[in-house]
Formats: C-alpha cells, sequence, structure tokens
C-alpha cells in the first residue's frame, strides 16, 4: 500500500518551516520619535547650561535635615503614591503574561462517561446485538493545542502596547513622586511663612499695647482725644485679630502636611526660620531637549504615542489572514481495562487553517482608521507636554528672577517703615506729630513685614517651582 504525500510528520514539518519563514513578517510602522522642534534655551537667558538641577536627588536639592524627614514620609506612607504604585504592579502582570503570548495554548482533559440507551432505540439495539451489552462507556485522556502563529505581528504589536502602558504607570508613579516633594516642601514653606507672620503680628500686638498706653498718657495730659486713644485700639485689635487668623492657618498647613504623610492631623517639627533658610540665586535648568528624559509627565505622554502606535499595527494586522495550528492527541477506549494499552488507545490529530476575513461589516476597517486617528491625537498630546513644560520651566525661571528683585526693594521699604515708626513715636511724645501718623506708621510697617515674608515665601516656592517644572523630585 503507498504511503499519502502528507502524512502527519510531513503536516508537521510544512507548518514548522511555514512558520520559521512568515515570524519575520510585521505590519505597521516601527515608532520612532516624531521631530519636535524645541527652543535651543529657556527664555531670554543669555547662557546655557549643560547639566538640569533636576539631575539632583532631592535629599541634596533639600538640605533642611526636617525637610528631608518629611518628604522620606510622605514618600513611604503617601496614599496617592502607594495606589500609584499599585497600578505598576497591577500593569506589570499584564507584561509578564506577554512573555507567553506567542506560545500555544495547551489544555488537558481526563473525561469517562457512559450512556445506557432506550431498548427500543437503534443505539440500544445496536448494542446489544453486535457488542452484547446495555450501555456503552468511554475513557479518554488528551492534551489538546491551540496556536495562532503571529504572521503579521499582531501579537507582537499588542505586547509592545502593553509594555508602552507598563512603562506609562511607572512615569506616572514619577510624576506624583515629583508632586509629592514639592507638595511637601511647599507646605513646609508655608508653616515657615506662617510663623514669621505670626511672630510679626505677634510683636505688632505688643507695639500696639505700648501705643494705647502712650495715647492714654497723652490724653489724661490733655494733648489728644478719647477718639485717639479709640483708634489706637482698633489698630492693635487689627494686629491681635491677624494673630487668631495665622494661628488657624497655621494649624490648617500642618494639617495638610500631615496628610501629604499618610499621618493623622497634627503638628510637624521645624528648627528652620523663613528668614535663614537659605536660597539659590543661580539654579541651572539645561536646554528645553532634556525635559524628554526628565520630565515624568511628557515621558507619559510619549509612551502613550508609543502604545497607539502599537495598537494601529495591531488594527492593520487584523485585516491579513490568520493562521491557526490546532491539534489534539492522546489515549481513548470504550474499556476501562484498555484505556492505557498502548499503542491501541493512542490517538492524535493535527489540522491548521487559514482566515481571511472578507465581510466583517466594516468594524476591521474602522479600528484601523479610529487607531489611526488615535494615534494622531496622541502625537498632538505629545507636543502639547512639551510646550506646556517649556513654558512651566520658563514661567518658573520669570518668578525667581523678578522675586530676587522684589525681595530687594521689600527689605528696603521695611527698613523705611521701621525708622518711620521710631521717628513717629519720638516726635509724639514731643507734641511734634499726630496719633493719625503714629498710627500710620504702624499700619504701613505691619503691611510691610508681612510683604517681605510672603515675597521671601515666594521665592522658596519659585526655587521648588523650577526645580519641579524641570523634572526633579523623583530621583
Amino acid at each position: 500500500m503507498s504511503r499519502p504525500f502528507f502524512s502527519s510528520s510531513r503536516l508537521s514539518a510544512v507548518l514548522v518551516a511555514l512558520t520559521l519563514f512568515v515570524s519575520g513578517c510585521k505590519v505597521g510602522q516601527n515608532y520612532q520619535r516624531p521631530t519636535v522642534q524645541l527652543p535651543e534655551q529657556f527664555g531670554q537667558r543669555s547662557k546655557f547650561d549643560t547639566t538640569s538641577v533636576a539631575l539632583i536627588p532631592w535629599r541634596q536639592f533639600f538640605r533642611d535635615t526636617e525637610l528631608q524627614n518629611l518628604i522620606g514620609t510622605a514618600l513611604a506612607n503617601n496614599f496617592d503614591l502607594q495606589i500609584a504604585i499599585k497600578r505598576i504592579e497591577e500593569n506589570q502582570a499584564y507584561v509578564r503574561q506577554t512573555r507567553y503570548a506567542l506560545l500555544p495554548a495547551v489544555n488537558a482533559q481526563i473525561a469517562a462517561s457512559t450512556v445506557t440507551p432506550s431498548r427500543n432505540s437503534l443505539n440500544g439495539l445496536s448494542l446489544e446485538n453486535f457488542i452484547g451489552t446495555r450501555h456503552l462507556e468511554d475513557y479518554s485522556a488528551n492534551l489538546s493545542l491551540a496556536w495562532e502563529v503571529d504572521i503579521w505581528g499582531r501579537i507582537r504589536r499588542q505586547n509592545e502596547a502593553t509594555l508602552a502602558q507598563f512603562l506609562q504607570t511607572e512615569e506616572a508613579a514619577k510624576a506624583v513622586r515629583t508632586n509629592l516633594v514639592a507638595s511637601v516642601a511647599t507646605g513646609y514653606f508655608n508653616v515657615l511663612l506662617l510663623d514669621a507672620q505670626l511672630d510679626v503680628a505677634k510683636r505688632n500686638v505688643a507695639l500696639g499695647d505700648s501705643i494705647v498706653r502712650l495715647v492714654r498718657f497723652q490724653k489724661k495730659s490733655g494733648d489728644v482725644t478719647e477718639l485717639a486713644v479709640q483708634q489706637a485700639e482698633v489698630q492693635r485689635q487689627t494686629a491681635d485679630l491677624l494673630r487668631s487668623q495665622l494661628e488657624q492657618a497655621l494649624v490648617i498647613e500642618q494639617n495638610g502636611i500631615r496628610q501629604l504623610l499618610g499621618d493623622w492631623p497634627g503638628a510637624i517639627a521645624r528648627s528652620s526660620q523663613l528668614t535663614t533658610y537659605p536660597l539659590a540665586d543661580t539654579l541651572l535648568v539645561g536646554v528645553p531637549a532634556q525635559l524628554l528624559a526628565n520630565r515624568p509627565d511628557v515621558r507619559t505622554s510619549e509612551l502613550g504615542l508609543v502604545a497607539a502606535n502599537a495598537r494601529a499595527g495591531v488594527a492593520e494586522a487584523s485585516l491579513y489572514p490568520a493562521l491557526t495550528i490546532t491539534g489534539s492527541g492522546g489515549l481513548n477506549s470504550f474499556q476501562a481495562g484498555n484505556w492505557f494499552a498502548l499503542p491501541n488507545s493512542l490517538f492524535y490529530n493535527l489540522a491548521a487553517g487559514l482566515v481571511q476575513p472578507v465581510f466583517g461589516r466594516r468594524q476591521l476597517k474602522t479600528q484601523l482608521d479610529v487607531s489611526r486617528i488615535q494615534r494622531e491625537a496622541a502625537l498632538i498630546q505629545f507636543r502639547q507636554s512639551l510646550n506646556t513644560a517649556v513654558t512651566d520651566v520658563s514661567n518658573a525661571l520669570v518668578r525667581n528672577e523678578k522675586l530676587q528683585e522684589q525681595e530687594r526693594i521689600a527689605t528696603t521699604r521695611a527698613q523705611t517703615v521701621q525708622g518711620a515708626i521710631n521717628n513717629a513715636k519720638l516726635l509724639f511724645k514731643s507734641g511734634m506729630a499726630t496719633y493719625l501718623e503714629v498710627i500710620t506708621a504702624q499700619s504701613n510697617a505691619l503691611q510691610a513685614e508681612l510683604t517681605l515674608a510672603d515675597i521671601k515665601r515666594q521665592r522658596l516656592g519659585a526655587m521648588v517651582d523650577v526645580y519641579r517644572s524641570l523634572g526633579g523630585g523623583w530621583r
């Protein structure tokens, strides 16, 4: 008897050869970073920096030990960051799954059954006449295999999208870290501001008490009226009201920091003072192109483009024929005693099928069109994120530079009004100034000191903004 040309062994060899031949095919575009025209420098800076403060770890950027402890606790216990880490672990599980996406699916099955047909049925009569039994048993143990050969790279493109989504979650966690470090530092500096302003308010309350006593003494001498005493009292009460408001804000600000730390409301430790906290007059910012590597939100948007590009490849590959290989093999017998009798109980089969979509009510073509539109939208988002990043840095630099100038002006102003209030008190005692001039001088001094403290805090905030906008804080 002649042997068939397409025996099972030859069919297997043909399938393997076909698989190896087509495995190198992959439709769709391989991702390449789009050309983006970035400015050579930030704003109107006259010099180029070769490095950026974004590369400095946050422990080196913030030298205050107590602030370092607060940031470290926040990075360990913050709820938003813990959720972001869980998202990383979730997507990491999907990435591990992609390692096996190109392998066949194999299932094992063991089954036993018995059937007793009716005596009046054809099957019942056949069993009794030919086999001599009233029931039919069947025992099987087999392995089944199903394998989609990734001819056009659909599975590999899907794996690319899955990996990009995983990397997006990592970059999102970095963005949470960056914003968390900046938020804790900003909150800490706000506390130092409130400490300084509270000290100013308390000193003005004490100053108001001395002015009230002075005006009362002048009233007893007949030099002023009760109206002068009342206005001096109002000025002292204004400072006292500000003191109460600042104490309230101080408690709320500290509670906000404790919430970032994942802790219950309470006070935070600090020994630094706003007026003595070190400030850098110049910060190295590098060049805009470095934002592509340093800013997590920019990296996130680019990875979104990578994923969209891969999904477009998946949609395109779905238009092409799909090659599926199936097979099964095992042991089968209608008697339990012969179940494992080899080779008589052995069976196997192998098949391959090629499916080409013909008419699917335009669903596949629509998916391809939509995926390409989504890729174009992701490209726009990537460019938008770069534009936002460059703008953030430029604005932070302007604030940092102009606040230095404002601090110099505010310092001179505070010194001027402090001298004015001392002169007003001396002139008032000698009768050469009115009580209104003394009260006006005190009010000006209060506002000048509060403004100076706020500008110092803004300078610290601008320093944090430069660091954050450049992508610092996640290292």
